[in-house]
């Protein structure tokens, strides 16, 4: 049986050992060795990275107690040097004990029982039994779970009995009937868990709630621990300096002065919409002089379909015309009326479209369709004949 190192000492990345079984399926070579501190995947942790001989290991999993590593080939020798990627094992370490503690002060604070936890690639969730989170709330529990970092209180982990685990106050029941591992954060909670953990709380570096999410009658916390809290740190900052020199201001009144750029953006593009109906009229007055037998047709290169839309209101707002409008902007066509015509424009459209490979339509009273820059114009011109 391999000796799990990953257990007894979860701060081992390099040593040597000895290769116990080989077997090989489907070009890859899956192996048992002496001892490991390759964590298999489990509990919610991924599985470690690293090599054996310089030999990448794909996959760590656990077959009936045994922890198999996947090879791309088969060391030379019986004897193998082994690195796990610290970095990222000591990231899964920091997430899964910040994972815990969070945990433990939502239980502790508003009595919300962790129902899920997922340890991803950029951020660490866990669904709580709680269908909504105050501001104030969320405060209170990042707050209280960093303190007890502060603290550096220490985690301690060890197999009990079943007979053992009912004397203990554990705050869920094992997922095992034996070889029940028990992570015990001294003076917060005893957990069983299987996963790999950092030996004291301290090491758990800082915890950010970096946001929350209601989910039905539940609660997602989003949040980061360790070195993942300082990068998201880093980021933010060169973010607000960025704004900061920007705006030519304070921090403090950044907020104030997003708020009133967002507000003058809003009241600019209302006066530049009243500014368009105002310029329509006026145009559609124009246009309307142009009109022949009912239609009035029109091509413009410098306006866009919403334009086109706008326009043709206005100008059905004075006279029952036809109106037939052509956008090279958007490659469109628009044909509408006010309702006393009795022509269906998404039928004409429809019977017509096809001989143009256009595609669109419509209703009764309005129809569009987008066309090649060759037939557009091939388009409108037959649309004008036929509709005069």
């Amino acid at each position: 049986m391999t000796k799990k190192l990953y257990y007894s000492t979860p701060h081992t990345h390099e040593w040597e050992t000895t290769i116990t079984s080989v077997k090989e399926t489907e070009g890859h070579f899956y192996i048992t060795l002496a001892e490991t501190a390759f964590y298999p995947e489990g509990g919610g942790q991924p599985s470690d990275h690293g090599t054996i001989n310089g030999l990448d290991v794909l996959e760590v999993s656990l077959v009936n107690d045994e922890v198999v590593h996947k090879l791309s080939s088969a060391p030379p020798s019986e004897v193998v040097s082994c690195t796990i990627n610290w970095s990222r094992r000591f990231d899964h370490m920091q997430q899964h004990s910040g994972q815990h503690l969070l945990s433990a002060v939502c239980r502790e604070l508003f009595d919300a029982q962790t129902l899920s936890f997922h340890l991803g690639q950029d951020y660490v969730t866990i669904d709580i039994a709680l269908t909504d989170l105050t501001d104030s709330q969320v405060l209170a529990i990042e707050s209280k779970a960093n303190q007890y970092i502060y603290e550096n209180r220490k985690l301690i982990t060890y197999f009990v009995t079943t007979k053992q685990l009912q004397e203990l106050p554990v705050v869920k029941p094992p997922k095992v009937s034996e070889n029940i591992r028990i992570v015990e954060m001294e003076g917060i909670e005893f957990n069983p868990c299987g996963g790999t953990h950092v030996e004291r709380t301290g090491e758990i570096g800082l915890l950010k709630i970096i946001k929350t999410e209601k989910q039905k009658s539940q609660t997602r916390i989003y949040f980061l621990c360790g070195l993942r809290t300082l990068t998201d740190y880093t980021e933010s900052s060169k973010i607000l300096n960025h704004l900061t020199a920007h705006f030519n201001t304070h921090r403090s009144e950044l907020v104030n002065r997003v708020e009133k750029l967002d507000n003058d953006a809003k009241n600019q593009a209302k006066e530049i919409e009243q500014l368009k109906r105002e310029a329509a009229n006026y145009e559609a007055a124009t246009l309307l002089s142009s009109t022949e037998n009912g239609l009035l047709s029109k091509v413009f290169d410098n306006k866009s379909m919403k334009e086109l839309q706008v326009l043709a209101h206005s100008i059905l707002a004075e006279e029952p015309v036809l109106v037939l409008f052509a956008t090279t902007v958007e490659n469109k066509v628009f044909l509408t009326h006010n309702g006393s015509n009795p022509l269906d424009c998404g039928k004409f459209f429809k019977e017509q479209l096809p001989l143009f490979n256009g595609r669109g339509g419509g209703s009764p009273k309005a129809a569009q369709a987008g066309f090649t820059n060759e037939q557009l114009l091939k388009f409108f011109e037959f649309a004008k004949q036929q509709l005069h």
